[in-house]
């Protein structure tokens, strides 16, 4: 790896499995997942999935100089990965390991109803600080890894090795980003203390971009089951409101994290930063001033036919983490990122909707928002282009 490598995306890698629907009127969950039934579907579409590849391809994509740094097995699902991988020279730092199981996931994605994951961990279960080689992260200038609640070594033991990357991460000059996963509520990974593992590692984390649905199962369980039914059938995240996700990011700021974005579907994205002391110990990379103590709501992008939201929050970060790398100023960053999220929802799988960063940056002017229903605490600012809040400038943190 040479040292102008801009940014390693380590973590989670799978091998997406996506059988595609014929066109059709939408189609219940139940239809579709019926005991005995029979569904016709059409030619799978095989893609590498999860944050190692998602992100990766994004930012490769998108013309960031990336790395990716994850685990598979010598099975065929891995053989397929690697060849995957090829077009993006990631193959090369993948490790692979004789005996371990690839992990994949079948997404099931039919017309009108939200994607359902059928998803096996394999090597994932395993990966941990020996795998991540840190003589490279200290080449890199951004070291992002994701989605540990998906990878048992890593939220075992309070996520002792997951703090243990950070730190290291940190002591080799990158900065850091970590995005999560939600865990299933009924398995190890969901009867883990993840207050107790982000107060661990956000102290080493300088970017955290956690979904506000799985932070808040992490950080207040019992809100998290009321937004829940309140929403009963409907998406949870219509529910939330702006106290929701300032309690979110405060207690994210609170425990150690430089900067927060908050994915939250079709409202999307919330923004809140640290003091100008925090945003000084980036490592390699240098935001500004404008960063400091900042509060801004990014409003979602209208995008006419929905495919799949396969990948549009992996997709997000990428931008995200581009305009980070460009030194561009926040509001910037958030509206690529909502503008990549969405361009990828037209497409079934978790990538070949991102075009090139010149192509993005281009299209904003041209963009609809959608109405992020967020209350009086927030007022849109037109030479912005989004909500500002009205602890922007003050910052959340105590």
């Amino acid at each position: 790896m040479s040292q102008s490598t801009e940014c390693i995306c380590a973590g989670h890698v799978c091998l997406d499995i996506i059988p595609t629907f014929p066109a059709r009127e939408e189609v219940s969950v139940e239809e579709v997942l019926s005991p005995g039934s029979l569904v016709i579907v059409g030619k799978a579409q095989l893609a590498p999935g999860g944050p190692v590849s998602n992100v990766g391809i994004a930012l490769y994509r998108l013309g960031v100089r990336t790395e990716f740094m994850g685990k598979v097995g010598d099975d065929l699902f891995g053989e397929g990965l690697l060849a995957l991988f090829k077009p993006y020279k990631a193959d090369r730092a993948m490790t692979v390991v004789p005996g371990e199981v690839t992990s994949y996931t079948v997404v099931v994605a039919p017309p009108g109803v939200d994607r359902i994951f059928f998803h096996n961990p394999g090597a994932n279960d395993t990966y941990g600080y020996d795998d991540v080689n840190f003589s490279r992260v200290a080449e890199s200038t951004v070291f992002h890894l994701g989605y540990p609640p998906l990878m048992r070594r890593l939220y075992e033991q309070d996520g002792r090795e997951l703090a243990a990357i950070f730190k290291a991460a940190k002591e080799a000059g990158a900065a850091t980003s970590l995005d999560m996963a939600f865990p299933d509520p009924g398995s190890p990974a969901g009867r883990v203390k993840w207050r107790t593992v982000l107060a661990a590692t956000l102290p080493w984390v300088d970017i955290f971009v956690p979904s506000c649905e799985e932070l808040m199962f992490m950080l207040d369980p019992e809100r998290f089951w009321e937004r829940r039914r309140e929403a009963g059938s409907g998406d949870p995240v219509l529910v939330y409101r702006s106290e929701d996700l300032r309690f979110l990011a405060h207690e994210s700021l609170s425990l150690g994290a430089g900067i927060v974005v908050l994915k939250a579907g079709a409202r999307g994205l919330y923004l809140a930063t640290g003091s100008p002391d925090r945003l000084k110990s980036l490592g390699r990379l240098k935001t500004g001033p404008q960063f400091a103590r900042r509060e801004l709501w990014q409003p979602a992008y209208k995008v006419r036919e929905v495919a799949s939201a396969t990948g549009s929050g992996d997709n997000a970060i990428a931008a995200f983490l581009t305009g980070l790398l460009r030194g561009l100023p926040p509001e910037m960053c958030l509206h690529a990122a909502a503008a990549v999220g969405a361009d990828n929802l037209r497409v079934l799988d978790a990538t070949s909707g991102v075009r090139p960063w010149e192509e993005v940056i281009e299209s904003l002017p041209q963009r609809e928002i959608l109405d992020p229903q967020i209350g009086e605490a927030f007022s849109y600012r037109e030479e912005l282009g989004l909500y500002q809040g009205d602890h922007d400038g003050k910052g959340l943190a105590a």
